[in-house]
């Protein structure tokens, strides 16, 4: 299921020019759709707008959320395992793993490198097969 957008819409645009999967089009000044086959309903359409004009994909109305306000993921360093399915599933490509820190080192772990650019989306914590990943 993904998000969808109601007769809210006033076409401001913000919800389109940053889906981090460009699943959003729509003209300016006219109601904007949510391609469900390209949705991974990162949630981040629904932070943005303010017209209340986006329901997520248990069919709840979205509120927005200042950015300051947007939740970021903590990796455990004592549950990581290093796999990589969070940086693979990160819509922003926010995460990566950590450069060993010499030759034959295995306690790398993911990272945050790049929290500016992170949507709170929480799909990397969804993902972790370990639960290493949790929103604060």
């Amino acid at each position: 299921m993904s998000y969808r957008i109601t007769d809210q819409c006033k076409g401001c645009t913000l919800c389109s020019k940053n889906c981090p999967v460009m699943a959003i089009t729509g003209q300016t000044k006219q109601p904007h759709t949510i391609d469900p086959d390209r949705c991974v309903s990162c949630g981040l359409c629904g932070k943005l707008c303010a017209f209340g004009a986006i329901v997520d994909d248990r069919g709840v109305p979205a509120v927005k959320i200042p950015k300051s306000q947007w939740k970021k993921p903590e990796i455990d360093p004592a549950l990581c395992a290093a796999c990589s399915v969070c940086v693979e599933n990160c819509p922003k490509e926010c995460l990566s793993i950590s450069n060993p820190r010499y030759h034959g080192d295995i306690t790398m772990i993911a990272l945050l490198r790049t929290p500016e650019d992170c949507i709170g989306c929480g799909i990397c914590a969804d993902r972790c097969p370990v639960g290493a990943i949790t929103l604060i």
